[in-house]
């Protein structure tokens, strides 16, 4: 699905990526109308995907598709996604007394001794368990909401559910998804600092970013690939999106 239309995967993400850190930056509401809009937002990076996997153009004003699908159902679920964020944040917060939560917030990066706390890792742990099963609500609700007429609740209730029946496949993709993401990158860093004797003079990013700038679109249109294979979606090249 990238294949088909890689131009304009890109203006996708950078169209989402510039949205969300404009929206973040207004004070005090900044951040939760950001969490509420992830759902909308979502529908537009599945509708993108749908016309890929129909070999249709991939363009700019996708984006928005999910303003216009139920939108007010896609808000409940935004609003929702909010306060289960405010639980996981808070979640966290009990183990490290919010370091990593403030972190999150404010984006202030805690000192290198408490990154490597074990306080600071139990918090992580535990923000990780508190958002598994909000990630399996979400994973499908946005789309069973615009594409299936589902309430909030009852998409919440069909995604987790169709995710933890599923769930052997899930965690092969997330292991998969991982080792791509960080193993890889991490692997090719340490050979390229192995055979320049430590005298590599490119910074990380420089190496790492083409491959998410690859990988992030790859990995939008594979949550569209789940949702087609979980429910059983069939494709026709050609049809209308």
């Amino acid at each position: 699905m990238f294949r088909v239309a890689p131009l304009g995967w890109l203006a996708l993400v950078f169209g989402y990526w510039l949205a969300m850190t404009i929206l973040s930056l207004v004070p005090a509401v900044g951040l939760a109308a950001a969490s509420i809009l992830v759902p909308v937002f979502s529908v537009g990076f599945m509708a993108a995907s749908r016309a890929a996997a129909r070999g249709q153009p991939v363009e700019l004003a996708m984006l928005f598709t999910g303003f216009r699908e139920r939108l007010p159902v896609q808000l409940a679920l935004g609003a929702a996604y909010l306060a289960a964020l405010v639980v996981v944040i808070g979640g966290s917060a009990l183990a490290d007394d919010g370091a990593l939560a403030k972190w999150f917030l404010t984006g202030q990066r805690p000192e290198v001794e408490a990154l490597q706390s074990d306080r600071f890792l139990g918090a992580i742990g535990a923000a990780a368990a508190l958002y598994a099963p909000v990630m399996m609500m979400y994973w499908f609700a946005p789309l069973l909401a615009a594409w299936h007429g589902m309430a909030p609740l009852q998409a919440l209730f069909y995604s987790f559910f169709a995710s933890l029946m599923n769930w052997r496949a899930f965690l092969a993709y997330g292991s998969a998804v991982a080792f791509i993401l960080f193993v890889l990158p991490a692997t090719v860093l340490m050979l390229l600092l192995f055979v320049s004797g430590g005298a590599l003079r490119v910074q990380p990013m420089a190496l790492v970013l083409p491959l998410v700038l690859i990988m992030l679109p790859t990995l939008l249109a594979s949550f569209y690939a789940s949702y087609r294979d979980v429910f059983a979606v069939q494709e026709a090249a050609g049809t209308p999106a």
